[in-house]
């Protein structure tokens, strides 16, 4: 297989990492990130385990999950479990945010409209809250390509392929063959959310 081939099967590869661990965590962290905000008690614990997550070294973490049962393994699977972890705190701690920021009057103006918590929810809270929540799927986004990169030690593929077997044989060309092509994603996925950031922003 040429060069080119290969970085663009990695690539390929790199993009289904990130577009699955970003898709699940945030099934899991906006509704958990809504019911947070209706639990003052648990909102705490529950965003205190997400941050100390962040604190464990990717490598340690996949290092953790392999032997998981059920969980862990060699490839892609365990890859995901570690980034969707990872991906959490930024898009539920923004959920958090955006939806406590908003102005209690405002909630309860809707409720004196006669609205019920589903309508307040959808009609009120999410439009207002969007712009914040996009910018925490913006972080989890640009970060999880990134750590995306140190899959490739576990067997899950990607561009992190290249950079480690750059490093092992000194070879910068290598390297720059996954590096350049994370980077310019990261950048683009930047770009992209950043513009749905503005477009959401209050005129």
């Amino acid at each position: 297989m040429s060069m080119s081939a290969e970085v663009l099967s990695l690539t390929v590869q790199h993009l289904w990492l990130v577009f699955v661990s970003i898709a699940i965590a945030a099934a899991i962290a906006l509704p958990s990130g809504i019911a947070l905000t209706r639990a003052r008690h648990t909102r705490r614990w529950a965003l205190a385990a997400a941050s100390a997550i962040q604190t464990i070294p990717s490598l340690a973490l996949f290092g953790f999950l392999i032997p998981a049962p059920l969980l862990g393994g060699i490839g892609p699977r365990t890859a995901v479990i570690a980034l969707v972890l990872y991906a959490l705190l930024p898009i539920l701690r923004n959920t958090v945010t955006g939806i406590l920021a908003i102005d209690p009057a405002v909630r309860e103006s809707a409720v004196a409209m006669g609205m019920t918590d589903r309508q307040v929810l959808l009609q009120v809270e999410a439009p207002l809250a969007a712009r914040t929540i996009v910018a925490g799927l913006r972080i989890a986004t640009v970060t999880t390509i990134g750590t995306a990169t140190i899959a490739a030690a576990i067997g899950a593929g990607g561009l992190g392929v290249l950079v480690f077997r750059g490093i092992s044989m000194v070879d910068s060309r290598q390297v720059l063959a996954g590096a350049v092509p994370a980077a310019a994603m990261a950048l683009a996925a930047d770009g992209l959310l950043a513009w749905v950031e503005r477009r959401l922003s209050p005129r």
